[in-house]
């Protein structure tokens, strides 16, 4: 999937030297190494450095998650939890990778329209068939 922001692939950002309250909307990929206090909505894909933290509502595509996040997570694709992520609170998703390391102590749900479109269901034969050793 090629990146949604108009920068060349460069995430939008918040520095590991700022704090953020408030709401955060944006169209392209964004990145978290501060500490955001409020809700996140994109169509990209976040990101969340060892040092970020978002206490807050997230709403994104896909989530790449190192640092810690409280809150209310919808992620309609993957989200990815590595060995230092720490996740707190309700967490809905298309799909889960969990590093070995990693901290979930959150409600969970997949979204089972997400699930519905990986299963296919094969049709049966019914013809009889001669069977060979």
């Amino acid at each position: 999937m090629p990146r949604t922001n108009d920068f060349a692939g460069q995430y939008s950002r918040i520095e590991n030297t700022t704090n953020l309250k408030g709401e955060i909307v944006s169209s392209g990929d964004f990145r978290v190494d501060g500490i955001l206090e409020g809700s996140i909505k994109i169509k990209g894909k976040i990101v969340v450095g060892k040092e970020g933290l978002i206490d807050g509502s997230v709403n994104c595509e896909s989530a790449d998650i190192e640092g810690k996040i409280k809150g209310k997570i919808n992620v309609s694709g993957t989200f990815n939890l590595r060995s230092s992520a720490i996740v707190e609170g309700e967490v809905t998703m298309g799909k889960l990778i969990v590093e070995s390391g990693a901290n979930l102590n959150a409600k969970c749900r997949m979204k089972k329209d997400e699930l519905l479109g990986d299963v296919k269901t094969l049709p049966k034969i019914n013809k009889s068939h001669e069977k060979t050793a």
